[in-house]
């Protein structure tokens, strides 16, 4: 079955494969990466006739594979742009519910390892993509990625900043139309040694996202959005951070996603109830939450999107 996504998205379409496998735990798929799909999103400035010929045919720029076989990785190849990238379908939504349009200016405010950054340009042209990464191991990926699939003709308008992302709200007040904050997990899958180690990281995280969701949406101008993603299950890492957000910044809305991306997508996508929080009055749900299920193993990535108001 092919769906096209066009709420903003107008690059994008899938194939996708409508199992009827009786459901399993978010765990138990998030383990066995036997089970996993992928995404294959077409690069636009390069040329795909040949990958296209290996593909299900589809006048969209964005496959995915009905069953878990992986696509080869693009091998690199000197003076030529990477044809595709492959990617984690929910890793879309995100990019939707930003809606980036022609001129945009966009700060990309965790922006490694740039799979969004790149979807981000093949949904418009935005007048600036600023890609931030502080972490230098990181942004050298960042960099690299962004080498391998945008042509130099657009050095002027993609650019990577080191800046802490917790003081770009300070420094860039109100520059951006829209910012996308993203952080987060799945599993830790470690030694037992490092386990207390990797508990103490994962009890900070919290605190940081707030940070950083408070950055991001200082870094808006009036009117402008922000959308802020991680790849946890974890409520205190989501809702509630989305939630201190919205209790602690005057001037700032929370907007709903339900009838813009989980309606028309709840085929293709497993969506999980995150209902409303009573201390913020009768408001929108406080984000989208996609979790993996058997033969949609999409997810997890929750998302939420604030517009600045003043």
């Amino acid at each position: 079955m092919c769906l096209l996504l066009t709420s903003g998205f107008r690059l994008y379409g899938v194939m996708l494969n409508l199992s009827s496998s009786p459901p399993v735990s978010y765990r138990a798929v998030l383990l066995n990466p036997g089970c996993w799909q992928y995404g294959v999103m077409l690069n636009r400035f390069a040329a795909v006739s040949e990958v296209k010929q290996h593909l299900p045919l589809n006048s969209s720029l964005c496959f995915i594979h009905p069953s878990p076989v992986r696509y080869p990785s693009p091998p690199h190849r000197q003076g030529q742009l990477k044809p595709y990238y492959l990617m984690n379908a929910a890793s879309l939504l995100p990019v939707l519910a930003l809606g980036v349009e022609e001129g945009d200016r966009v700060l990309d405010l965790c922006s490694a390892p740039g799979g969004k950054a790149l979807a981000i340009l093949q949904t418009a042209d935005p007048a600036l993509l600023c890609c931030n990464e502080m972490d230098p191991h990181r942004r050298d990926w960042l960099a690299k990625t962004l080498e391998s699939f945008i042509p130099q003709s657009l050095s002027s308008t993609v650019t990577v900043s080191n800046q802490d992302g917790r003081i770009f709200g300070q420094s860039e007040a109100g520059m951006y139309d829209k910012v996308r904050e993203e952080n987060g997990h799945v599993l830790f899958l470690c030694h037992p040694q490092h386990g207390a180690v990797r508990l103490r990281e994962r009890a900070r995280l919290p605190t940081l996202q707030t940070q950083l969701l408070r950055s991001a949406l200082a870094a808006v101008r009036p009117g402008g959005v922000a959308v802020y993603s991680t790849c946890t299950l974890s409520r205190s890492e989501n809702q509630e951070v989305v939630e201190a957000v919205l209790n602690t910044c005057p001037g700032v809305e929370l907007q709903d996603l339900e009838e813009e991306l989980a309606l028309p997508l709840q085929e293709h996508f497993t969506f999980t109830p995150l209902g409303h929080t009573p201390s913020l009055g009768h408001t929108p749900s406080l984000g989208l939450l996609v979790v993996p299920q058997q033969g949609q193993t999409w997810g997890p990535m929750f998302l939420s999107r604030i517009k600045r108001i003043y």
